[in-house]
């Protein structure tokens, strides 16, 4: 998977190929296909693992928060800053390449996707009925923390002027603004 991560993003998935990835991990191209049946299983297997991963982080990060809706906002929103920037290539894949994914794969996907929002989703909603945030559009202006923290992952380098942490700083406050804190 490693390996057929790097040719995605040197070449994108369909300018990449099984040839490729072989020989980026040693193997011969029958030596690959024993482990994966398809250049469509590799990239299936790197975008489940890239959700799976994000998801077990986003319900550790709630958990961690507590009861305070304050507090699990900016748990996620620094699980979802984080992952972005310190698995910029992983997240980036997996957003950039869900075009590529065929039938039940890009359902299973979307389905994720959906269900990692769904945390955000509703701890605004639960923000702003109680009063902690002031948005009158909840569900938009989750959707506009998501959409900024995800986007972390196509402009973020390390070495960069920001470290994850700094730009976690910066992304709690500008979130805080997009709710109403």
């Amino acid at each position: 998977m490693a390996s057929a991560l790097e040719c995605f993003m040197e070449h994108g998935y369909h300018g990449t190929t099984i040839r490729q990835v072989a020989a980026r991990c040693g193997l011969s191209v029958p030596g690959l296909y024993h482990h994966y049946p398809s250049k469509h299983a590799l990239l299936v297997a790197i975008t489940s693992h890239a959700m799976s991963d994000l998801w077990l982080r986003s319900e550790q990060a709630l958990a961690e928060a507590g009861e305070s809706v304050s507090d699990q906002f900016d748990s996620l929103v620094e699980c979802l800053v984080l992952f972005h920037a310190r698995r910029t290539e992983l997240a980036f894949i997996a957003f950039s390449e869900i075009r590529s994914l065929d039938g039940s794969a890009h359902s299973e996907h979307i389905a994720a996707r959906d269900r990692q929002q769904g945390l955000m989703n509703a701890v605004v909603e639960q923000g702003a009925k109680t009063g902690v945030f002031t948005t009158r559009f909840p569900r938009e202006a989750s959707m506009a923390v998501i959409t900024m923290c995800t986007g972390v992952a196509q402009w973020f380098r390390p070495g960069g002027a920001l470290t994850p942490e700094q730009l976690v700083e910066r992304y709690r406050e500008i979130s805080s603004m997009a709710v109403g804190r």
